[in-house]
């Protein structure tokens, strides 16, 4: 998630890009502003819908929307140490969580809802925002940098787990119990993801030369990827595709860089005997006399497709999405626009630009030029695209916590539901079964004195 400044006004005018974030499938793009927040529909590339806009919270600088439903969790400068949960489509409040500092971040699943302060992190049990553990013998966060899994079956944590080195420590948020320490850099960290399936976690460091991709749960290295060696620069945006083939990464740079996950070594050996072939393997054998760093850097791939931004110093955040049955690589940028590019994922090679939407204004750039006063260039993908529908979240039973969390029910379960609730359909979550116009309120001060939360949720008569 990108989180600005939001000096920056350039197409915003006097709403300034303060935040954006994509949801957990890449179907929508939440961005946060001086006056609120907007949600946008990521299901075409021509047109970028306008899903729902709110005028009424100033300043915000975090808000997430939980998949397609109507759940969106927003926090604004105004009060930083609050969170405010809401159902955008019925216009009311579900709930609002305080805590004892600043949040800097937040990630949620259709099981949990991760809440990161500097020196704590909470989770809750989404369907009733209990609090089911507090994460406080950590070291300092100052960025809130943390990772879930946005695959509700394991809700994978993940959180640095030292103040020297670029250590990870994976955390279970269903079973609360820890997974694994990942050595994952010397250097302190910038960035780290997950993959769709939560059994891949790629991470960088504050150097962002070397991206490295490990196993879940195991924390085995699979891939070493090297994005540069002239510079270092701060890596923003690290994302997987929603099928795991290609990972993404963005910097302070113009430039952004696509790798592919796939074993090119053991492809070599299969070559027919061929004199490059030949000299490849003798060139792979030969590392393994080498020292380790030198070796390991003979071995890192570079990047299978790459963008070169016509930006210069904008703060961005990427995403790599299928859209209309093709890949697609999404870039927010802070000037205020969104950047649709094709990815070849056969060949690779330089993304091209084929539409920019704005997010301030109401339509979308029609035939806009680039920056060369020529009309934007359309690769050989977008000549076979069609347009399609994108198909529907699946349907997710509810979940029945069966431990682990602390005593002392925020909300009783049969109050809050009345059975499995659908989180991706934002016509039953939540729950729409109960009387709209009376309400109970529940106020629960937590013993650890860190955090209170006011909650109104429907009451049944």
């Amino acid at each position: 998630m990108y989180r600005g400044d939001g000096e920056n006004t350039e197409g915003g005018g006097s709403a300034g890009l303060t935040c954006c974030s994509y949801n957990q499938d890449c179907t929508s793009l939440a961005i946060g502003t001086k006056i609120g927040y907007k949600l946008f529909s990521l299901g075409s590339v021509e047109q970028l819908d306008l899903v729902h806009e709110n005028n009424e919270i100033p300043d915000v600088y975090i808000v997430e929307r939980l998949f397609s439903s109507s759940l969106v969790v927003v926090v604004g400068h105004i009060k930083p140490r609050q969170m405010n949960i809401y159902h955008f489509k019925k216009g009311t409040e579900i709930c609002n969580y305080s805590y004892s500092s600043n949040i800097l971040s937040v990630r949620l699943n259709r099981q949990r809802l991760i809440v990161c302060l500097e020196e704590s992190i909470y989770i809750h049990n989404i369907k009733d925002m209990k609090l089911l553990k507090t994460l406080i013998e950590i070291p300092p966060n100052l960025t809130g940098l943390c990772a879930l899994s946005f695959n509700h079956s394991n809700s994978y944590l993940a959180y640095p787990g030292s103040c020297d080195v670029g250590e990870i420590v994976v955390y279970d948020a269903n079973s609360l119990k820890s997974v694994c320490v990942i050595p994952a850099h010397d250097s302190l960290l910038a960035a780290f993801t997950f993959n769709s399936m939560g059994s891949k976690l790629a991470s960088a460091s504050e150097k962002g030369t070397v991206i490295r991709v490990f196993s879940i749960p195991e924390g085995q290295k699979l891939y070493e990827f090297r994005r540069g060696m002239k510079r270092y620069v701060n890596i923003s945006s690290l994302v997987f595709s929603m099928d795991s083939q290609f990972l993404c990464a963005s910097s302070n740079t113009e430039t952004v860089h696509i790798f592919k996950l796939e074993q090119v070594a053991d492809s070599r050996m299969d070559d027919p005997p061929t004199w490059t072939g030949y000299m490849g393997k003798m060139f792979m054998a030969a590392t393994n006399y080498l020292p380790t760093q030198v070796s390991d850097m003979m071995n890192q791939d570079r990047a299978f497709a790459n963008v070169r931004l016509n930006l210069s110093g904008q703060r961005n955040v990427c995403t790599l999405s299928t859209i209309q049955k093709l890949p697609r690589l999404l870039v927010a940028s802070s000037d205020g626009h969104l950047y649709i590019y094709n990815l070849d994922p056969q060949d690779g090679g330089e993304c091209v630009l084929i539409k920019r939407h704005s997010l301030f204004e109401s339509k979308s750039e029609e035939n806009k030029e680039n920056d060369l006063g020529s009309p934007l260039p359309q690769s050989y993908a977008a000549t076979v695209a069609k347009l399609s529908a994108v198909p529907s979240a699946s349907t997710v039973p509810g979940y029945s916590e069966d431990g682990g969390a602390l005593r002392g029910e925020v909300i009783p379960e049969h109050e809050f539901a009345t059975g499995p609730v659908c989180l991706d359909d934002e016509n039953e979550f939540p729950p729409n079964t109960f009387n709209d116009v009376t309400w109970k309120i529940h106020i629960v001060l937590w013993r650890s004195m860190t955090c209170f939360a006011i909650l109104q949720v429907p009451y049944c008569l």
